[in-house]
Parts: structure tokens; sequence; C-alpha cells
């Protein structure tokens, strides 16, 4: 049934307009987003199946290829590129906020932008937010790779970065592809190791971020551990 044929107050839409967009499910934000459905199959199904494909994560929906997004039936190259400029747009959004705004007082950007680029990896990554005086973004960068289980990170590499940069602080995280949400023992001394190596070149360690599945971020600085 086309969403039109809908009770009023059952439409994705109509009810974000009266109740705000943090009450609608995904798969609704989507519905709205994509407007009609296929034969058959209403926009929220479209954007179910969407979802299902992508495997109910948007973070794995943003990071989509062309070609994937498209596989979907009833999603063509125009919505697919749609939707890519759209999470790309979300990306950037993001990235300004952090650029504006001191970090050490706003962790919410920092944790949404982390999932949205790291929760659908396959593989571990440790990147590194490098911050002005005013902990403000610099930069974002990508230092190493690892497998499905591990990577391998050198003190002396991020040193030598941070100086690139000019950085005054840093924010670390690195994600746990097994979606294991605790830091690991491994973790926590390596934490340690690079706060003491970047206090010897006057750069402060803000924070190590673990992202575990699509919508957690875990701080090790508000477990302690920095």
């Amino acid at each position: 049934m086309p969403i039109s044929d809908w009770p009023a107050s059952e439409r994705p839409r109509e009810r974000l307009l009266r109740q705000g967009p943090e009450a609608l499910s995904d798969a609704e934000l989507l519905a709205i987003y994509l407007r009609v459905g296929v034969r058959g199959k209403s926009a929220v199904d479209l954007a179910r199946d969407l979802l299902r494909q992508h495997g109910d994560s948007l973070a794995r929906l943003a990071q989509a290829s062309l070609t994937s997004l498209s596989a979907t039936s009833g999603i063509g190259p125009a919505k697919a590129a749609q939707l890519k400029a759209s999470f790309e747009l979300a990306r950037r959004a993001l990235r300004e906020e952090m650029q504006a705004q001191s970090l050490m007082n706003a962790p919410g950007p920092v944790r949404d932008w982390l999932c949205l680029n790291l929760a659908h990896l396959p593989h571990e990554v440790f990147v590194a937010l490098w911050l002005d005086n005013q902990h403000r973004l610099i930069a974002s960068e990508e230092l190493f790779r690892g497998t499905l289980t591990q990577t391998s990170v050198y003190p002396r590499e991020i040193v030598k970065a941070a100086l690139a940069h000019n950085a005054a602080s840093v924010i670390f995280a690195h994600n746990h592809p097994s979606g294991a949400r605790e830091p690991s023992q491994a973790d926590i001394l390596l934490t340690r190791q690079l706060k003491e190596a970047l206090a010897l070149v006057d750069v402060r360690l803000l924070d190590h971020f673990i992202v575990a599945g699509t919508r957690h971020a875990l701080s090790m600085a508000e477990m302690g551990q920095i």
C-alpha cells in the first residue's frame, strides 16, 4: 500500500512535522528521502530493504558504493547518487562543527563522526584527530590499518605526525570490528605509552575512543584511563 493511502497520523512526513525527526525510525527517515516506493512496496518497505541489504546499519549504508546502493530494486543511479551526497553532507557538517568549537567540551560531534566513518569497517584502523591550542580540529588522519583483530601502532610515527600538524592536542580512536565494547589491556597500555611519548613534545592526549558497533564510541577519558 502506498504511503499516500495510509492514515495521515501514520505517514512518516506528517509524523516528522508533528513530532520531530527523533520520533521516526531509520527506515521512516529514509522513506521520506526516497519519497516513493515501487510496485507492491511503499517507500518505507523500500527503505527497509535498503537497510537490510547493508546489515541494518546506517553506518554501512553511508559507506556503501553506488553499485551496492543501486543493487536494491527501486534504487536507481539517481537515488543512489542522492543518498551518497546526503551522507557526505552529514560528514562535512560534523567536520565543520568540530572545526568551529572546542572538542574538549563537545564530545557528541566527535562520537557521531567516528561512528559514521569507522563503525562499518571490516578491519581495524587507528585514527588521530589533531587539534589546535583551543581544541578545534586541524585535521583527521588514518595512521595505521590492521587486520580483523589487530593493528600495529608506532609511537615514533605518531609523534612525527603531531609535529607535522603543529598540533597542541590530539584525540585518538580505533574500531573493534569484533564488536567488543571495552578496551583491551593492550589498548590501555598503548594509550599510556602514547600519552607519555606525546608529552615529551608538549602535545596533550585528550581522549582515546573505542568504536564498536554503529552507535557506540566508548571514551577512555570518561573511564579514567587517560
